[in-house]
């Protein structure tokens, strides 16, 4: 049995227009069925606890003392803005640990009494995360 002899006497009959409701506009006829996300923040939260962080290397007293020492050259040549490469530790916001980040930039300033480096860039690295510098000084 095909469609027109199934509906064949009421498929030539006007659409029905409802006097109580008015007629839907299609984006709102739409929205019926947009997914539904009965969890939100859910993905958010996946994806925060599969983002690996490392741990902060503790330096023995050897790496201590190299670090020292090139301090105190890039100190002597401040006054040059020295290129460098400050290899250092960024604590993470929101869970334990953090990422080690490589900057290459010139010198500004040393100080260290309060533990800082400020590249020309504006970037201010804690003394106490850096674990390596490199520079054509040295």
């Amino acid at each position: 049995m095909s469609t027109t002899e199934k509906y064949g006497d009421i498929i030539h009959l006007p659409h029905p227009v409802s006097e109580k409701h008015p007629r839907m506009s299609m984006l709102d006829r739409a929205a019926q069925f947009s997914p539904f996300a009965a969890l939100t923040g859910y993905e958010e939260a996946i994806y925060e606890t599969g983002r690996l962080t490392e741990e902060k290397t503790v330096l023995g007293e050897e790496e201590k003392a190299i670090l020292d020492r090139k301090q105190r050259l890039l100190l002597e040549k401040l006054d040059e803005l020295p290129s460098l490469t400050v290899t250092y530790f960024v604590p993470d916001e929101k869970k334990s640990g953090g990422r080690y980040v490589t900057k290459t930039g010139n010198l500004k300033k040393l100080h260290l009494l309060e533990k800082w480096m400020l590249l020309t860039d504006g970037t201010k690295i804690p003394l106490e995360d850096v674990k390596n510098i490199e520079s054509p000084l040295f």
